[in-house]
């Protein structure tokens, strides 16, 4: 699950509770929900208690393979990214390898990012970018220009693929090169963390003894030798997804007045030729 900052807490007993309410045995023995987070607290109210228990329970009951919804949805919500209205971004890739098709997907909960930093495959954006920047601009903000770009970045990469544990690492440290050819060069103040997973092998890695019996197991992955292509994916989709969270938005007025703009697309359009 992804939320804001101060609301991690309520999201982890929500999903608890879902479990218990609808798998029941599950819970009956421990549960350790992860719960990621990025700060909302430029637009958002982020002291107030919001975000509920049942919030929770409707993200789960809605979630499908439909299709993750992209902008001002969700935990990405109140989000920044580059000075512009941020929110959440998706993409994906198809990688061909030994006759069978995989997919690679991306999703970010993107609030990272300095204004002058936005770039477009190696083209400076931000800079030339003619709408107003309230959150590097306001006085709310700018009593220390240190925070301008801070932020965070949550990643969570999905694959099909039949993948280590090590390589699912190695493919989630690729994440942070996707944000690189957008611009940012790490704030300071931007705590990011990303995660991979993979849906392959299910049922290999079970750690019960079937029928009682003690037995070995074997899974399939791909070589190391033949991992670039997944890293390319990644990289790819990553950037996609920061394009994604920034195009997929409107302008949003939050607490006390505070504003964040949208990426104008004509303009962007006409910077880009």
């Amino acid at each position: 699950m992804i939320t804001n900052t101060h609301a991690v807490g309520t999201v982890h007993r929500g999903v608890i509770e879902w479990v218990a309410t609808h798998h029941g045995p599950a819970a009956a023995q421990w549960l350790l929900p992860v719960v990621g987070e990025t700060w909302d607290g430029y637009l958002n109210d982020i002291n107030g208690p919001h975000v509920q228990v049942a919030h929770a329970f409707a993200a789960l009951d809605a979630a499908s393979a439909d299709g993750a919804l992209e902008g001002s949805v969700g935990g990405g919500t109140g989000m920044n990214c580059y000075g512009l209205k941020g929110g959440n971004g998706t993409a994906s890739r198809l990688v061909r390898f030994a006759g069978v098709e995989y997919h690679v997907g991306v999703f970010l909960q993107a609030n990272f990012g300095r204004r002058n930093e936005l770039q477009y495959r190696g083209r400076p954006v931000g800079r030339f970018l003619s709408s107003p920047c309230p959150l590097e601009t306001d006085d709310w903000f700018s009593q220390d220009r240190r925070f301008a770009g801070a932020g965070s970045c949550i990643g969570v990469v999905a694959t099909d693929a039949p993948l280590l544990p090590d390589q699912l690492r190695a493919l989630a440290r690729r994440v942070t090169h996707g944000l690189a050819r957008t611009g940012t060069a790490g704030s300071h103040f931007s705590g990011d963390v990303f995660l991979a997973v993979s849906t392959a092998n299910v049922g290999q890695l079970d750690s019960s003894f079937p029928n009682g019996t003690e037995s070995l197991r074997s899974m399939d992955f791909v070589p190391w030798g033949c991992i670039d292509a997944f890293f390319d994916a990644v990289v790819e989709a990553s950037e996609e997804a920061v394009w994604n969270a920034l195009v997929a938005n409107e302008t949003m007025v939050g607490r006390e007045g505070h504003r964040s703009v949208a990426l104008d697309h004509d303009e962007l359009r006409s910077l880009l030729g």
